[in-house]
């Protein structure tokens, strides 16, 4: 028996259904509250649902029997300051407890972590596993929240673990609609006007889940693996973005001037209004810089061939034009 955690979300969803689609049987944990996604919906002979929160130690516990594998694709996701310390603390909590109850069980984890708890590398260079986070400041809650969750797991390997861990980049895919990353695509749809001299990473979210699904089938352990398949800046994205809508690609480049205006008024706004900032110091801050990285340990462990990116947002510029 497998268990995935997050499976009602973007990358968890596409987990299980990969898996399910090949026979295996799974228990899906969710909150009560969660709906269950559509892609899923033709597994259901194959995915046994349970309501629990993996900050129940005792439900988490009970969901885990009779499963050899662990998929842990849940984490709370947010760029909202005042959030910041509660998705810290929920992440890292969650984490502990899935690995604490697999190394007690004898169950091999595989944990999703995100580039964002990975450093940046010297100028002209492309970040790889061996950079790291606590080389580079940063005052990102959701990178420390992906740090601190994959110390848990490092914490368990010293401890016995059987677990490795993926760092994505920048995960796309029709699925998303227009939550998450495709929030970028549909703002390109809606006609956004600027862009950003920064560069970024890229990967289809099939391509993650293939990836997962081949690591944790294999007999590696305590390692890491940056999951990317193509770097791109962003004028490059919006210009491919707006060609698959056939419409006008943004043309005004957002200094950094510009967006350090437009950060400190967004949390003006946010204060005064008590809604959530359009964009945060953070994320302004990250917009011109360049971080690409290397997918060559990944490729030569498992020998993926990614999707090209382009038609990623081709079929993601058709999903949302329908």
């Amino acid at each position: 028996m497998i268990l995935v955690t997050g499976a009602t979300g973007f990358l968890g969803g596409e987990v299980a259904k990969q898996l399910a689609a090949k026979g295996n049987n799974l228990v899906c944990i969710k909150r009560a509250t969660s709906v269950i996604p559509d892609l899923l919906k033709p597994f259901d002979s194959h995915i046994n649902w349970l309501d629990a929160d993996i900050l129940d130690v005792f439900a988490l516990e009970t969901a885990l029997q009779g499963v050899i594998q662990v998929y842990h694709c849940a984490a709370m996701v947010t760029f909202d300051p005042a959030k910041g310390k509660t998705m810290i603390k929920n992440n890292v909590e969650g984490t502990a407890n899935l690995v604490n109850l697999c190394n007690e069980l004898r169950i091999r984890l595989l944990q999703v972590s995100s580039v964002a708890a990975i450093g940046e590398a010297k100028p002209g260079e492309l970040i790889n596993e061996n950079n790291h986070l606590e080389d580079t400041h940063t005052k990102d809650s959701y990178a420390i929240s992906k740090y601190e969750s994959e110390m848990e797991v490092w914490r368990g390997i010293a401890e016995g673990l059987n677990a490795v861990i993926v760092n994505p980049s920048m995960i796309i895919g029709a699925n998303a609609g227009i939550k998450g990353t495709g929030q970028i695509f549909e703002k390109v749809r809606k006609g956004f006007k600027y862009y950003t001299k920064g560069s970024i990473g890229f990967v289809d979210v099939e391509d993650v889940a293939k990836s997962m699904i081949a690591l944790m089938n294999s007999d590696i352990v305590a390692e890491r693996f940056i999951i990317n398949a193509e770097n791109w800046s962003y004028k490059d994205l919006f210009a491919e973005t707006a060609r698959g809508f056939g419409i006008k690609a943004p043309q005004s480049e957002a200094t950094p001037g510009m967006l350090n205006w437009a950060w400190r008024l967004s949390s003006v706004w946010s204060f005064l209004t008590g809604k959530h900032a359009g964009i945060d110091k953070v994320s302004a801050q990250a917009a011109t810089k360049n971080l690409d990285y290397s997918n060559a340990k990944i490729v030569k462990t498992i020998g993926i061939e990614f999707k090209p990116i382009s038609q990623s947002i081709k079929e993601i510029t058709a999903a949302l034009s329908k």
